[in-house]
């Protein structure tokens, strides 16, 4: 038979580390079975409850500490219990004796070089504490979870005006100035920078960069969420623009569970107008070839890894955006073969957003009517509907003469995308019929791309065909990829009116706030940062009510 006594401390906060050590002692002494030592939530009563360790006449709040002892005699329990002052205090006398401030603005005052805040509260009171270093003008290292989405948003867009980084919630690492977060691990500085919205995605690319001999001038963690449509990769966004503007950083390696398409694209374009390297790792997301522009793209966190370090140590990379003749307008692709077609399809959805196709690959590309395009506009005329009762468009180019004259009266559309296909059975000579029509786009300010497949033995003449179509003013290539590299290398750069990141906050040395976990402050004092630990409390006692009000009134100063 076991005795099971428990105690409940109103009010009475640690964090998670402390907790989870003074469970561990309890467990340790004489006679103890076991034991639970948890901030009395009902997450947490629910995992003493599953171990048989919740008593059931227990009344705690989330506010509360409570601990649970079970033993074989109940004079062990009992001693046990006596001994938690003990134990705290003697965890307390080993730690720092420096003076600690209780709020994070006593801090602020202490540390006044401080540009960041780590924040590792419990989820409920997190967003409070981030808003409160925003309002003080430090960027946020948010290791919390179950912080509201509604909450993320609003934090964040608070950051962008600011022109303040807000990495998380959840964000479990990151590196700045050589400085581990969270569960960074160390790496050398380098010539690399590193966003990522996966913890673990950072820390393997991160660690095999290192172990390739190569270093990190920066790696900003996100949050899991900040390439979710709703969030809209405002950190992302944020950070690859700094790194963009950053001299140390030559290559940018990007790093996420499945985003969002549309800020999939968003995020690739902007880095795009870095004119840096840029490796991309969007882990489930198809990926359009090897290569775009200055974009490479990698299947696998080791392979990202490697291009960067790579990219690093043999291209030269401009540290201003490149030089760039762009293309106002839409791209209009008419295509004769559906392979090339559905390859333009999959090159173009990783860089431009508002793509329609009556091949789509997501069911938001699907083109609403065939005979009009909208935005950007990708159409396969071999498919059944445009061949019924005529021949295939590799023999006939009627209807794609017919379809490309409209195009070019859209007075919206930049681009006009063809292919060209040659070989037994097809039209004998497509240059010659499709160049006219060519002319009259170029003329009106088209720009006219020819994708032209054959070869030199093909009756069509290839020579030939390219000659016509180029003489007409069409830009030829023989692949999808090099014409879907072109059009990318001509697309206006997105602009953003939201305020840079400050660059001062990233350079030789990290000064930091720690606000929860005493383990981050110990890290980041033992990597050679400076920092201090905010002695933290609820506030007004973990009293939701009283918290509210204390809100209102502080609004209202």
């Amino acid at each position: 038979m076991t005795i099971m006594k428990s105690e409940v401390r109103r009010g009475a906060y640690y964090d998670s580390v402390v907790l989870m050590q003074l469970q561990k002692a309890l467990a340790e002494l004489p006679g103890v079975a076991d034991a639970g030592v948890v901030m009395a939530t009902e997450a947490n009563k629910e995992l003493l409850a599953a171990g048989d360790l919740l008593p059931a006449d227990v009344s705690a709040k989330a506010d509360d500490l409570l601990i649970v002892v079970k033993g074989e005699t109940e004079t062990a329990v009992t001693e046990a219990i006596a001994q938690v002052d003990q134990l705290l205090t003697r965890r307390k006398a080993a730690s720092s004796s420096e003076y600690r401030p209780h709020s994070l603005a006593a801090a602020a005052k202490m540390l006044p070089e401080a540009d960041w805040v780590l924040i590792s509260v419990p989820g409920r009171y997190a967003a409070g504490v981030a808003e409160e270093a925003l309002d003080l003008g430090k960027h946020v290292f948010l290791y919390s979870d179950n912080v509201p989405l509604a909450d993320e948003v609003r934090l964040k867009q608070k950051a962008q005006a600011k022109g303040l980084l807000l990495m998380g919630p959840d964000c479990g690492t990151a590196i700045v100035n050589g400085v581990g977060l969270g569960f960074a691990n160390r790496v050398r500085r380098g010539r690399i920078g590193l966003v990522a919205a996966s913890g673990t995605g950072l820390q393997a690319v991160s660690s095999e960069i290192h172990n390739l001999g190569s270093g990190l001038s920066q790696a900003i963690g996100t949050g899991g969420r900040d390439l979710k449509a709703e969030v809209g990769g405002i950190t992302a966004l944020q950070a690859v623009d700094m790194l963009g503007k950053d001299p140390a950083t030559r290559v940018i390696a990007l790093v996420s569970k499945p985003p969002s398409p549309k800020v999939a694209t968003q995020l690739l374009r902007a880095a795009q107008a870095t004119g840096k390297q840029i490796v991309v790792n969007f882990i489930g997301f198809p990926p359009p070839g090897h290569k775009v522009g200055n974009i490479h793209f990698a299947t696998s966190l080791v392979e990202t890894a490697e291009l960067a370090v790579h990219l690093a140590t043999t291209v030269e990379t401009s540290l201003l955006s490149p030089m760039r003749r762009t293309v106002e307008g839409y791209v209009r692709g008419l295509f004769s073969g559906g392979t090339l077609a559905y390859e333009t399809v999959l090159g173009l959805t990783a860089v431009l957003d508002q793509l329609t196709t009556n091949i789509p690959i997501r069911p938001d590309q699907k083109l609403d009517d065939l005979n009009r395009s909208q935005g950007h506009t990708i159409i396969d005329m071999g498919e059944d509907e445009f061949t019924q009762g005529r021949l295939h468009p590799m023999m006939d180019n009627d209807l794609r003469l017919r379809r490309l004259r409209q195009e070019t009266a859209d007075p919206a559309v930049g681009f006009i995308l063809l292919d060209v296909v040659l070989g037994e059975g097809s039209h004998p000579n497509p240059a010659g019929e499709l160049s006219p029509a060519i002319a009259d786009a170029v003329q009106a300010g088209k720009k006219v791309i020819a994708i032209v497949v054959g070869t030199d033995e093909d009756p069509q003449d290839l020579n030939g065909q390219i000659e016509q179509l180029a003489a007409a003013g069409a830009t030829v290539f023989p692949s999808t990829n090099e014409a879907v590299d072109y059009i990318f290398n001509r697309l206006p750069a997105l602009e953003s009116s939201a305020p840079s990141v400050s660059a001062a906050a990233f350079g030789s040395s990290l000064a930091a706030i720690n606000v929860g976990l005493e383990s981050f402050y110990e890290s980041i004092k033992g990597q050679g940062g400076t920092a201090v630990q905010v002695e933290w409390r609820p506030p007004a006692g973990g009293n939701e009510k009283l918290m509210a009000i204390l809100a209102k009134m502080k609004q209202k100063d």
